[in-house]
């Protein structure tokens, strides 16, 4: 039988003891670090989590995902174990809070980084628009499409709920923007088609006073005012009209930057015809893109044979040329240090505002599409 007065002094273990062994074996835990820890409780808007620490952490439903959570049963199971973020350092309670959605963030720009090391194509629906392009999720980062990139003809707003393929023009994780080209993603797939040397029909839908930008099939081709005639021309509104037919051959593809430069000049029979008679041009562009494609085989092959009179191409303003840089909207707020946040406890579920969308400014974008 277990003697029951036995002093402290005679057991030799005392609470001090056990206190002092429990700080010897307590994990220190920081703003930062990823942990295991295992679902303990599940609150209305948060759930208790065991990590190892003296008190269980907390995470308020805000920081569960990167996408929008409305109850924490969505993510978490009871005793379920896995990893989760560090966000805050104890409160007065001794309490750390955690957030999943950091892990998830990290992540997501990981992925992201990796498809445009791939130089990959991926596919988002457009889920909002504003008055500088449109709003998508890549790996539920938001990313922007300016409005110079969208190739299409319908309104912007119009786009919203429609699926684009996209190709990444800037990924930037320290400035939090994440910029896509729907323009790029179809040059290219276009340009898998297309061959230098080839004559295809286009349609004039712009002219500049450096060339004419040709729509051949959806994707748009610079016919600098060089290539236009051997003979000089002052501008090319002396030769063409916005939505005049034309006939052209390519004479460069560069997937990379998305352009592709055409000439007229090439299939010109004698030089100046494409001022003075355009029809023959036309009537015998197939004849002399002949002619171009043997001369152009026989520079690749070492031969003698005089090259093609093509432009440089430093000379060549992009196919798609802008008049106007990426607008504001692609400005983003930089997501806070994670020593800023405020402290969050089971009672007090309020946490910081919402991450910001990758390419998100409230100037930008309206309210009304906050999630």
């Amino acid at each position: 039988m277990v003697n029951q007065n036995l002093t402290a002094t005679e057991i030799g273990f005392t609470h001090e003891d056990f206190a002092a062994l429990l700080d010897k074996y307590d994990y220190h835990f920081s703003p930062g670090d990823v942990v295991p820890g295992t679902v303990f409780s599940i609150e209305p808007r948060g759930a208790l989590i065991d990590i190892g620490a003296k008190t269980a952490a907390y995470i308020p439903i805000q920081e569960m995902s990167i996408n929008r959570v409305d109850s924490p049963e969505e993510v978490l199971q009871s005793n379920e174990t896995r990893e989760f973020f560090i966000l805050t350092d104890e409160n007065e309670d001794g309490q750390l809070t955690l957030s999943i959605r950091r892990i998830e963030y990290m992540r997501a720009w990981e992925r992201v980084r990796q498809l445009q090391a791939e130089d990959a194509t991926v596919r988002s629906g457009v889920f909002a628009t504003n008055r500088g392009g449109a709003l998508v999720r890549i790996e539920g980062l938001r990313g922007f499409i300016p409005g110079s990139h969208i190739s299409t003809r319908k309104p912007k707003e119009e786009l919203v709920g429609e699926e684009l393929p996209l190709k990444f023009l800037e990924v930037d994780e320290e400035r939090n923007r994440l910029v896509l080209s729907h323009r790029r993603a179809l040059v290219e797939r276009k340009m898998n088609r297309l061959e230098v040397g080839e004559v295809v029909i286009g349609t004039v839908r712009g002219i500049k006073p450096y060339g004419a930008f040709i729509d051949i099939g959806g994707v748009s081709g610079l016919l600098h005012i060089s290539e236009i005639s051997h003979e000089h021309i002052d501008t090319p509104h002396s030769v063409f009209n916005v939505n005049d037919e034309v006939k052209v051959m390519i004479i460069d593809l560069d997937a990379e930057r998305g352009r592709i430069s055409l000439s007229t000049k090439q299939l010109e029979p004698e030089p100046g015809d494409m001022i003075k008679n355009r029809d023959l041009v036309y009537d015998k562009a197939e004849e002399m893109a002949a002619k171009y494609r043997e001369q152009l085989l026989a520079k690749q092959q070492g031969a003698t044979a005089a090259p093609a009179d093509v432009l440089a191409e430093e000379d060549i303003p992009p196919a798609t040329e802008l008049e106007d840089e990426i607008p504001p909207a692609a400005e983003l707020e930089e997501i806070p240090p994670v020593a800023e946040i405020e402290e969050v406890t089971p009672v007090v579920a309020e946490v910081q505002e919402e991450i910001p969308a990758a390419t998100e400014t409230e100037e930008e974008i309206p309210a009304a599409i906050e999630e």
